[in-house]
């Protein structure tokens, strides 16, 4: 770690000499230096009954600090992490002190260069996307060189060759990657004023891993390629990309030589106070990453979104979201969203929303093959098994200049042995009720009330949730209890109370939250994490600079 911080001091330094000789005449420009620290740490207590695990350590803490340099076209840029040890429900390999996220960047007349770790995404991010996304514990950051080269206005081509970060290391599969976009009206200028804008792309990319493996014969270079095209009309997008791999046996496949492709397409129309958005995805065999032995988020080279709405709210968001399944599923989602006009009967006075929304997700229709491909699959077959259904309304009303109501129903369809990968749990039918009432005492004094309800006979049976929180411009107090009344076992219809406060302060937020927590899963775009079950003190300082 010594010599990663000495190496970036370094290198900053010598560009910090450079830029000052430019022009002595001047008054000296020393660049900004901008960063953030965030510290989650959480102490347990031991709760047989809700099932936490016992935690030796008896406290844990997740934390990080960033810190960014620029002048003109310089930035440079590290990150620190601390897991002593990793929380609860984190994969336990983040574990020690590192900086695994340091870069140095440099722009000069749309060329533009960066050697160290970065984030990159080739279009909706089918065969590359490389995030961070801290509350999962998810980070597949490259670390390797990046350029990005503007050729002319609306004409952009990018590439890449990178390890991935694992935890600590980096992976063993080299990753080499090239990206082109063109914006045809940006290109062309008789069009740039055309009502009519399309944008093309298309991307390439391959990984390397040698092949040490006793039994099988695996490939050692695996490449993808995708092509993409968003067009847009007025009030009408249509955009659609397509995506295929050569065969690519995994862990994750149970190493099948049966190439993978995937389909995604969106058509979107809004007016004023009207919105429709039609989407389709179809996967199959999509798992794609630089070592082919990884497993659950593990060096991931690219990110396949979930079609489905993110629910914000406790009990849908917490208990059955769903996960998306690289390995091959057919999803839909439809949603409409209207504003009845305000001053009306229906409206009221202010004006109402109402959202609808549906998506549904089922496996492939597949033939097992004995040949190595594993299966195939008919292309647009709705035969396969069920995965996942939702079907949600939402209605938004201001009641008046200080009260405002949402309501909202959700019926959930939710084959659990699928989505989380259990056995012996089969598909659960729930049904949904959530009413939000926000009181507004002034623009610094509010208070918001929340009642849910999970109505379910399979899985744990039904669930209630009540939240009560008052805010002010600097603090909040909020009071929540989540009860599985309907559990089939009486001993385990729990409660799981807890109290969070918190006090913001212009850059520094503090929360503390104490009391029980339910075990689940936790998702962000169809990304998941395991939550296990536990009981105590949780406390999270943040701060930017």
């Amino acid at each position: 770690m010594l010599k990663k911080l000495l190496f970036l001091f370094s290198f900053t330094s010598i560009f910090l000499v450079s830029f000052s000789q430019e022009n002595q005449q001047q008054t000296p420009d020393y660049g900004e230096l901008h960063g953030n620290f965030q510290i989650d740490a959480q102490y347990y207590n031991p709760d047989s009954a809700i099932g936490a695990p016992d935690v030796p350590e008896k406290m844990r803490m997740n934390a990080f600090g960033n810190v960014i340099y620029t002048r003109g076209r310089f930035t440079a840029g590290a990150r620190i992490e601390t897991y002593l040890n990793a929380m609860q429900g984190f994969d336990q390999r983040y574990k020690g002190v590192g900086i695994p996220y340091r870069f140095i960047t440099y722009d000069h007349k749309g060329l533009e260069i960066t050697a160290g770790n970065f984030y990159e995404q080739f279009g909706s991010g089918m065969i590359l996307r490389a995030y961070e996304e801290r509350g999962l514990g998810y980070d597949n950051v490259f670390d390797g060189i990046r350029i990005k080269y503007t050729i002319v206005k609306g004409l952009t081509v990018k590439g890449l060759v990178a390890l991935q970060r694992t935890f600590f290391d980096r992976g063993p599969g080299i990753v080499r990657a090239f990206d082109g976009e063109i914006n045809i009206n940006e290109l062309f200028k008789k069009i740039a004023e055309s009502k009519a804008k399309i944008i093309v792309g298309g991307s390439f990319v391959s990984k390397y891993q040698s092949d040490q493996d006793p039994v099988y014969k695996l490939p050692e270079n695996v490449g993808a390629w995708s092509a993409r095209m968003n067009f847009i009309y007025g009030k009408f997008n249509l955009s659609g990309e397509y995506a295929y791999k050569i065969n690519d046996p995994s862990s994750t496949n149970k190493f099948i030589y049966k190439p993978g492709s995937g389909l995604l397409v969106t058509a979107a129309w809004s007016t004023k106070g009207l919105g429709i958005i039609l989407s389709a995805k179809r996967i199959d065999n999509m798992d794609f990453r630089s070592d082919r032995t990884a497993t659950g988020n593990n060096l991931q080279i690219n990110y396949l979104p979930a079609l489905t709405r993110q629910h914000t709210y406790n009990l849908p968001a917490t208990i059955y979201p769903y996960a998306t399944q690289p390995n091959g599923e057919l999803a839909l989602q439809a949603e409409l969203t209207y504003t009845i006009k305000k001053e009306t009967k229906l409206g009221g006075k202010y004006g109402t929303t109402i959202t609808v929304n549906y998506s549904t997700v089922n496996g492939l229709d597949t033939t097992t093959l004995y040949n190595g491909l594993g299966y195939e699959s008919k292309f647009l077959s709705t035969k396969g098994q069920a995965y996942f259904r939702d079907f949600n309304i939402e209605v938004s009303r201001k009641l008046s200049k200080k009260v405002k109501l949402i309501l909202q129903y959700l019926n959930l369809v939710y084959n659990k042995d699928v989505v989380q990968g259990l056995s012996g749990y089969g598909t659960v039918y729930a049904d949904m009720g959530i009413v939000d009432v926000t009181y507004k005492f002034n623009q610094k004094y509010a208070l918001r009330m929340e009642l849910q309800s999970l109505t379910t006979r399979q899985d744990e049976g039904s669930w209630a949730m009540g939240l009560l929180e008052f805010t002010h411009s600097k603090y909040f107090v909020a009071v929540m209890n989540q009860y599985n009344y309907g559990n089939k076992h009486p001993e385990k219809r729990l409660h799981y109370p807890n109290i969070t406060v918190g006090y913001l302060m212009d850059k520094v937020r503090i929360t503390a939250t104490y009391g029980r927590q339910r075990a689940g899963i936790f998702c962000v775009g169809g990304v998941c994490r395991n939550v296990p079950a536990s009981n105590g003190l949780t406390l999270s300082v943040m701060m930017s600079f």
